[in-house]
C-alpha cells in the first residue's frame, strides 16, 4: 500500500519502521526531519509538509503528541485534508480529548473523507516487535481497508464500532487503568519497603502467583528497579492522558475519583522536576509519603 506516516516519536517511528519493512511505500512527515535519516535510507520518501505526506496516499497514519499538533496536521493551511485522495483514509493512532477526536470525525467528515481510529497499547519495544494491540472504531469498509497496514505493527486488532470516537474512549481508559495499577502498585512497595521487606521480593511474590499481568509485570519491574529514565511514557503524557479521561467522565456525567487521586500524583510528580521522567516514577511520590529516602 502507499502510506502516508506523520509523527516519528519512540512509538511512531517504530510503527513507521514496520511498515516499510512489511513492504508498503512509505512517506514521512516529522517537525524534525532528522528523525527520519535512517528510514529514508531505506526506501522511505520524506515530506515537507503533511499535505506533501497524504498526497497519492491510500491511508495516512497521524501519530502526534496532542490535539493542537494533531488539529494542525490535518486540517491546517498545508494539512492532510488538503491533500488525501477521494478514496484515501486518515487513520489516526494518537491519544486525544474525545472532543478533539469529534473534531476529526465531523471535519473530514463534510468534506467527504475517509476517517478512522486506531489508537495503539504498547510500549516502545512492542511497537518494534510489531506486537502492538490496535483499538480500531470507524465504518466497517474503511477498518477492513486498513487492516493489512495495521498488521505490520498489530499482534492483535479490536473492533469497537463504527463511531471512530469509541476506540478514543477505550484508549483512555484503558491508559487510567495503568496508571492506577501503578499507583496501586507504588503504594504496596512502599509500605512494605518501610517494614523492612525488599520491594523486589513483593514483586517476586505478586507477579509469580495472581498479579501476573504484563501491566504488573513490566511495570512493576521498572518500579522496583527504579528505571524512570526507561523509553516510555513520561509524566507529563501521563497527566495529558489522565485528565482527558476525568474531561470524558464529565462529559458523560460519570464520577471518576481514582482518576482524580491519579492526576494529583502526576502533578505531584511534575512538581519534584520529574516531568520528563517515564511515569512509573509514582513511585516516588509513594515512597516520599512513607518517608523513605
Amino acid at each position: 500500500m502507499k502510506v502516508g506516516f506523520l509523527g516519528l516519536g519512540a512509538m511512531g517511528h517504530a510503527m513507521a519502521r514496520r511498515l516499510l519493512d512489511a513492504g508498503h511505500e512509505v512517506t514521512l512527515y516529522n517537525r524534525t526531519a532528522s528523525k527520519a535519516d535512517d528510514l529514508v535510507a531505506d526506501g522511505a520518501r520524506l515530506a515537507r509538509t503533511p499535505a506533501e505526506a497524504a498526497k497519492g496516499a491510500e491511508v495516512v497514519f497521524s501519530m502526534l503528541f496532542d490535539d493542537a499538533t494533531t488539529q494542525a496536521a490535518t486540517f491546517g493551511d498545508e494539512g492532510i485534508a488538503t491533500a488525501m485522495e477521494p478514496d484515501a483514509i486518515h487513520v489516526c493512532c494518537s491519544t486525544l480529548s474525545l472532543d478533539q477526536a469529534r473534531r476529526l470525525r465531523d471535519g473530514h467528515a463534510e468534506r467527504g473523507q475517509g476517517y478512522v481510529t486506531a489508537n495503539v497499547l504498547g510500549r516502545p519495544p512492542a511497537a518494534v516487535a510489531g506486537e502492538l494491540f490496535v483499538i480500531v472504531a470507524g465504518p466497517e469498509p474503511l477498518r477492513s481497508r486498513i487492516e493489512p497496514a495495521l498488521k505490520a505493527f498489530g499482534h492483535r486488532i479490536f473492533a469497537v464500532g463504527d463511531d471512530p470516537v469509541q476506540a478514543n474512549l477505550v484508549k483512555l481508559s484503558l491508559n487510567f487503568m495503568i496508571m492506577s495499577t501503578i499507583e496501586q502498585m507504588a503504594e504496596v512497595f512502599a509500605l512494605n519497603e518501610k517494614a523492612g521487606t525488599d520491594p523486589r521480593t513483593v514483586f517476586e511474590i505478586m507477579t509469580g502467583s495472581f498479579c501476573n499481568a504484563p501491566v504488573h509485570k513490566n511495570y512493576g519491574k521498572l518500579m522496583v528497579e527504579h528505571s524512570y529514565d526507561y523509553p516510555g511514557a513520561s509524566v507529563t503524557l501521563g497527566l495529558k492522558d489522565t485528565e482527558m479521561f476525568l474531561a470524558a467522565g464529565h462529559d458523560y456525567r460519570v464520577p471518576l475519583p481514582y482518576a482524580a487521586i491519579a492526576r494529583d500524583r502526576f502533578l505531584a510528580a511534575m512538581a519534584a522536576g520529574d516531568a520528563d521522567k517515564d511515569f512509573v516514577v509514582l513511585m516516588e511520590r509513594a515512597r516520599q509519603d512513607a518517608g523513605l529516602k
